[in-house]
């Protein structure tokens, strides 16, 4: 069998059929039999060995969620059977340190770790990080073979290792909604750029190089580079090889490969003969230092991409919309020296503030702009909440994936905006019922634009207040001078924003346009269900 067949693995559940794959003596037929566990034949399914590598593949029976099962895979005398394999559904996370860090470095670590038990049915698997400059058949490394979960040997292993905690609150919270076994990838690496995880067709679909990074970063058996450390700044911002670094270069925030298409090769491609139901994605702090505004075509490219890569190697099995959830940035800085995260958080969107859209159907996004941490050990950048991370994703993945059409899974978010000039008010209608957290002046300051310099050292709210919503105003179409409008009134659906500061021409409206927007769930704009607005230009 292929490196990521194994005991207790989970197999994807009907309607689709698991593809099964492995290696082989070319020519030779092979015999493919799944069985109950007391030895009751279900199916047997042949399969030729064929070049140039040798490999063979079959395609099972759509099978009903459940098991155990044993798969056994027969080559003239040799015979090799995999033991306690359950049919349910399969999920691949993948990105970059939000997405490796593990269910030992969360908040309420202890209590997560030792719940790990009463979850025998969600099955892990890590790949571990590598990188290659030639698409592989196979994965080189793995981190962690499938395995049913515990708290010390895997759920915990060390830092940015294995498990993944957003894959594992993901898939525990599926399992709790849904009652069947699921199946979590995990294949992930910190401090990579979205370039690495892209294949060369999609890169060029956006025109960018065939080089955008500084190599191939670091040896693919050192997980995380510095990231092992607990030293806080070491997991964002490695200290460099005296060659490349620099105080102005943007690759200071990378310690991760970045060459195109490196972790596509090594970490993707392996996969694609995988029968998969989603993907969670948690990536994009890197590209807030690289091609930043590229990644409004990158992003909707590597979505694309990946389904039809995954729909074509799984012989159809997995469905060409392939569900696909993701994880918008959170925090980092509280005083910045530009709008890099909020630029990249609206490209997460594909420029349309929502999804899905018709640049991105079939996705959905957890918001986290709401959920810094600010006294992370491991760095700002790396937010020890991942448990509101993983509810939010699980209500989209429940109302895109599953097809909960009465679930409320985005915040709300405006769908109108009326000018009244002689009062110098707009009135911002929502989607939703708005729940207000914040009222008060501190929360609601004057943010500066991009006016003047001096403007910049208000940037970051360094007084622990919120980046209120701002209009743009000019005599002109250009230029555009970017100033606050304080909030009036917090209607059931709408808001009244005071417009005093700007009396020629409202040009454009933005919210939560910062690197640091607010305090901890203490953003202005939820509603009911407790989903914060999302940021929006």
């Amino acid at each position: 069998f292929a490196s990521y067949y194994g005991d207790h693995m989970v197999l994807q559940k009907k309607p689709s059929g698991a593809v099964v794959w492995g290696h082989g003596e070319l020519g030779a037929m092979v015999t493919v039999t799944l069985s109950e566990a007391g030895g009751l034949v279900i199916m047997k399914k042949k399969a030729q060995v064929k070049g140039p590598s040798g490999t063979w593949t079959t395609v099972l029976d759509p099978m009903g969620e459940g098991g155990p099962y044993a798969l056994t895979a027969e080559q003239g005398l040799e015979n090799v059977t995999l033991r306690d394999i359950y049919f349910g559904d399969v999920w691949l996370c993948s990105g970059q340190s939000n997405m490796a860090m593990t269910v030992l470095q969360v908040a309420n670590a202890s209590q997560e770790l030792a719940a790990a038990s009463r979850y025998p049915y969600v099955r892990i698997f890590a790949a571990a990080p590598a990188h290659s400059d030639v698409e592989l058949e196979d994965l080189e490394w793995i981190d962690l073979p499938w395995s049913i979960p515990s708290a010390a040997e895997n759920l915990g292993h060390g830092n940015f290792t294995y498990f993944s905690a957003v894959c594992w609150l993901l898939g525990r919270s599926l399992y709790e909604a849904l009652g069947s076994p699921i199946g979590l990838v995990e294949a992930a690496w910190g401090g990579t750029p979205i370039e690495a995880w892209s294949s060369r067709q999609a890169l060029q679909a956006c025109g960018l190089p065939e080089d955008t990074g500084r190599g191939e970063g670091r040896d693919p058996r050192a997980p995380f580079g510095a990231c092992c450390n607990l030293k806080p700044t070491l997991c964002f911002s490695p200290p460099l090889r005296p060659a490349s670094s620099s105080s102005t270069s943007p690759h200071q925030h990378l310690s991760g490969p970045q060459k195109p298409s490196v972790l596509w090769n090594a970490m993707i491609h392996p996969l694609l003969n995988m029968t998969l139901r989603g993907v969670a994605w948690y990536q994009g702090e890197a590209n807030a230092f690289l091609h930043t505004d590229q990644y409004n075509c990158t992003f909707p490219a590597l979505v694309a991409d990946w389904r039809r890569a995954f729909h074509t190697g799984s012989a159809g099995q997995t469905e060409l919309l392939l569900p696909f959830g993701f994880v918008q940035l959170s925090t980092y800085r509280r005083q910045s020296a530009d709008d890099s995260f909020a630029r990249l958080r609206w490209h997460q969107t594909a420029d349309l503030g929502v999804v899905p859209n018709a640049r991105m159907p079939s996705t959905f996004m957890a918001v986290a702009m709401d959920l810094g941490d600010e006294h992370s050990p491991y760095g700002s950048i790396h937010p020890r909440d991942k448990q509101n991370v993983a509810h939010r994703l699980l209500l989209g993945a429940r109302a895109v994936a599953y097809g909960d059409k009465d679930l409320v899974f985005q915040g709300p978010y405006p769908t109108r905006a009326i000018l009244e000039v002689t009062r110098g008010l707009l009135n911002v209608t929502y989607s939703q019922e708005l729940i207000c957290r914040q009222r008060d002046a501190q929360a609601f300051e004057v943010r500066g634009g991009k006016s003047s310099p001096k403007s910049w050292e208000r940037e970051g709210n360094t007084d622990g207040g919120f980046s209120s919503p701002q209009v743009c105003c000019s005599s002109q179409a250009s230029p555009c001078r970017w100033l606050p409008a304080p909030v009036v009134a917090v209607g059931s659906c709408t808001v009244t924003l005071a417009l005093s500061g700007c009396g020629t021409l409202v040009l454009g409206l933005r919210y939560a346009w910062a690197e640091w927007p607010c305090e901890y769930q203490a953003c202005p704009l939820y509603n009911p269900q407790g989903l914060p607005a999302p940021p929006f230009l």
